[in-house]
């Protein structure tokens, strides 16, 4: 197909040269009726931010421009069909995991996934089987899925609807996609890759396995994280052996009927650039963070890790794009380096954990934008260096599930002080986000470890969200359940 074209993009342009007078949503009629919003945003922006009409087509059921965008999509991802999301990825991969899953079905997945595949599965009733990622403690971050331990899911859940995978990490860990995917097909069920971190790996040179190259049912992909696309847009693409339209049905049951022509043309440029000019622009990123690896692994302490972790495992590749910095040996949690960062040096990275931080590097950076991080990383070494004996490194705590999400978050439930939680069961969320994996999801068990990491994690400064007490001094518990560790199996068969 011809990526040089922007369906979406030439029907906005011609829809301004027919000088339409607006008798329709929304109110500010192309910015006239709210000059201080057209001042920050400017004419341009706001005379774009228009409603589905004949000549712009209509997301919910596109037959012209859009239609033609999402095949455009669709052959520059290597995809059989793609579906502008404008409801962010996490629209994309509750709608992945809606579209193979009912109440009381179960998903093979890794726990360390976005909170995003949790609530689906409160919202729809599917049960989670979890697989424990491997752990790398010095480094304090989970890993991929093994092969083996996904195969021995499948073999004691063979009715299994799906595996969801995760790929690549926040840290840039990448499991055996192609392996686990032959797994699921040769044993009738769906792979559903949530690739929010991903977009590079279909247009870079040298990275790893792309979920469609795969031969993955389904990807929900984040054009805004590194396609540059604006925020909130993104890709589910699917393969040869889903249906389109009932996939569209069940992104139609969530997803807005109102969608932004602002986000859905970010999508159709940005992938008209990638698809055009993606492997010089991410061989350049590519650059940037080996050259900032390099700078920062000199400062000493710090450690920017790379493909020298691959085990051919449960880390069976690395996304050479991502650049992450483990702060331990510095005596610093990762948190801590992060605020340093952003307080005293203004500069904002992506986010940090209690062992690591995330600098997202781009084709919008500079090679003096690298500089200034080493420097800065540089002097926070030499002011702020102390003994790392007392820091806590694990990042991910392998939970015990006692009741499925759906059943556990809509129980009768009380709220507790935090310090009474011990051996109760969970009925809500509690995570730090970035980078939004649950500490705690409905349905698991609050023991003492849990209950430190909790405490740890607020000392250190995590952005700690999901419970209603906002403070989380208190969490909501499952009323009347209260139960040791060794008391209690989560019993799938028992799940109606």
């Amino acid at each position: 197909m011809n990526q040089e074209k922007a369906p979406i993009l030439e029907a906005l342009e011609e829809m301004k040269s027919a000088r339409l007078v607006p008798f329709d949503v929304p109110g500010h009629k192309r910015g006239k009726g709210n000059p201080d919003l057209t001042a920050f945003l400017g004419e341009k922006c706001m005379s774009v931010d228009v409603n589905s009409m004949k000549m712009l087509d209509n997301l919910c059921h596109p037959v012209s421009v859009i239609k033609e965008a999402e095949e455009l999509a669709a052959d520059a991802f290597g995809a059989a069909h793609a579906f502008f999301m404008v409801g962010g990825t996490t629209s994309a991969v509750q709608s992945m995991v809606l579209s193979v899953c009912k109440k009381g079905d179960k998903i093979i997945l890794p726990r360390n996934v976005h909170r995003s595949v949790i609530n689906i599965m409160i919202l729809c009733g599917a049960v989670p089987v979890y697989v424990n990622p491997d752990m790398n403690h010095e480094l304090g971050i989970a890993l991929g899925m093994k092969l083996s331990e996904v195969e021995k899911a499948i073999k004691e859940n063979p009715d299994a609807k799906a595996i969801l995978v995760n790929n690549p990490t926040y840290y840039g860990i990448c499991s055996n996609l192609k392996g686990i995917t032959d797994l699921a097909h040769a044993h009738g069920m769906k792979m559903l890759v949530d690739e929010a971190h991903g977009t590079q790996l279909y247009f870079g040179k040298d990275l790893p396995m792309t979920a469609m190259a795969a031969g993955a049912d389904m990807a929900a992909v984040s054009m805004h994280k590194s396609g540059g696309s604006l925020t909130q847009s993104s890709f589910l693409l699917i393969g040869k052996d889903m249906n389109p339209g009932y996939v569209r049905q069940i992104i139609n049951l969530t997803q807005t009927t109102s969608g932004s022509y602002l986000l859905m043309a970010s999508l159709d440029i940005s992938r008209r650039t990638l698809a055009l000019k993606g492997e010089e622009i991410f061989e350049k990123v590519k650059g940037m963070v080996e050259y900032a690896r390099s700078e920062i692994n000199q400062i000493g302490d710090y450690y920017a890790y790379s493909r020298e972790l691959i085990n051919g495992d449960s880390i069976y590749d690395f996304d050479t794009t991502k650049l992450i910095v483990n702060t331990l040996p510095v005596g610093l949690a990762g948190i801590e380096v992060y605020d340093l960062l952003r307080d005293e040096y203004d500069i904002q990275t992506e986010f940090g954990d209690l062992a690591n931080f995330l600098a997202y590097v781009s084709v919008g950076d500079r090679p003096r934008d690298i500089e200034r991080l080493v420097s800065a990383l540089a002097e926070i070494r030499r002011i702020y260096k102390k003994d790392s004996a007392d820091l806590m490194t694990s990042e991910y705590i392998n939970p015990k599930v006692i009741f499925s999400p759906q059943e556990a978050f809509y129980a009768e439930k009380e709220s507790l002080p935090l310090e009474e939680c011990k051996d109760m069961v969970c009925a809500e969320f509690v995570m730090c986000y970035p980078p939004g994996i649950p500490i705690l999801a409905p349905g698991e068990l609050i023991t003492p470890e849990i209950i430190s990491y909790i405490k740890y994690a607020k000392e250190k400064g995590c952005s700690m969200t999901g419970p209603e007490d906002m403070h989380i001094n208190r969490l909501n518990v499952m009323k009347g359940i209260h139960s040791a560790a060794s008391d209690v199996t989560f019993m799938l068969h028992n799940i109606s």
